[in-house]
């Protein structure tokens, strides 16, 4: 019997297959300012060998998390490994100079030349252009020749098997998933228990057979360990209100026996609209944990209870200053 957190959904486009839960590596690349706290080498390595070595093919990366050291972190769990497990997946993303903001299709291919090198791999299953709204100028991306059209370019050449529109703004996102035939698309904080801004993209996605992956199911920690423990949404202090409706979102899950963190992974998971989802873990105990919860028996009457409590429909990072390293 196949458990839930093992299940595969296969990209109709490309032929790629990935599995229903991702392993996000942004925190092993150490970004004390979006999470608050520190990981250092020998952790970040721990974490990897118990991913590598569970049943969970498939973790997230990107060329500008922590710098660099996300990837440069993996490819060294790699090659000390020797090499990959059979069919594990690999999803990166094309980052915009970080310095100057460029964007342009010359960037784009340094960026997946120094993922290429990092990560110690001659292809990326799933490649995807990164936050498009932070680019200098988006017409770099947008244009002939642009980023976009070097991402194309990178699957017809077999670099990657895939690719995908990764980003935040659904502003930004939308229009580009109407006029590119993506194979997926990455959201991140905005289809939770306590947000749906993405619903109308993702509805779009599935009607264009764009695979959606969504990202931070427990909206950066609050819906994982509580209002109390982890007071932080969309990777800023959480208000009252959204402390609120946390606690509210807790103590139902406390009287049906499940914890939260349980219900906020499967409320992604089995949303017909989302094909995989992205959790990210910065310990070995976080990746276990986190293969318990995707499996953890959870009642119908908790969802229906979950159902009628209240959630937002704007952007929950409309107010975040972004510093990803």
């Amino acid at each position: 019997m196949t458990h839930a957190a093992q299940k595969t959904v296969t990209l109709s486009r490309s032929g790629l297959t990935i599995p229903a839960i991702c392993f996000g590596t942004s925190g092993l690349g150490d970004m004390p300012d979006t999470y608050g706290y520190s990981v250092d080498e020998a952790r970040a390595r721990a974490t990897l060998d118990a991913i590598f070595d569970g049943p969970i093919g498939f973790l997230d990366t990107s060329r500008n998390y922590g710098a660099g050291r996300s990837e440069a972190r993996i490819g060294a769990a790699i090659k000390a490994r020797g090499g990959l497990p059979k069919g594990f997946v690999i999803s990166s993303k094309l980052d915009r100079n970080m310095e100057t903001m460029a964007f342009d299709g010359a960037r784009a291919e340094q960026s997946l030349e120094e993922s290429l090198k990092a990560l110690g791999v001659s292809s990326i299953p799933l490649l995807h252009l990164h936050d498009p709204e932070y680019a200098a100028d988006l017409k770099d991306v947008t244009k002939k020749g642009g980023a976009l059209d070097a991402l194309f370019r990178m699957k017809q050449q077999g670099l990657c098997q895939a690719v995908g529109l990764a980003a935040g703004r659904t502003d930004i996102m939308m229009p580009l998933l109407r006029d590119y035939d993506f194979d997926a698309l990455i959201s991140h904080n905005r289809y939770t228990l306590l947000n749906r801004e993405a619903t109308e993209m993702f509805k779009l996605a599935r009607a264009r057979n764009i695979a959606v992956i969504n990202a931070a199911p427990y909206a950066s920690g609050i819906l994982a360990k509580g209002a109390a423990k982890a007071p932080l949404f969309a990777y800023m202090p959480a208000g009252d209100d959204i402390k609120a409706r946390a606690n509210a979102i807790e103590a139902v899950c406390a009287r049906h026996g499940v914890p939260m963190g349980a219900a906020a992974l499967q409320f992604s998971m089995k949303d017909p609209l989302i094909a995989s989802t992205i959790c990210g873990v910065t310990s070995p105990e976080r990746v276990q944990q986190t293969i318990d919860w995707a499996n953890w028996s959870i009642p119908e009457a908790l969802w229906k209870e979950l159902a009628a409590l209240p959630f937002d429909m704007d952007d929950p990072e409309a107010k975040r200053i972004y510093k990803p390293n």
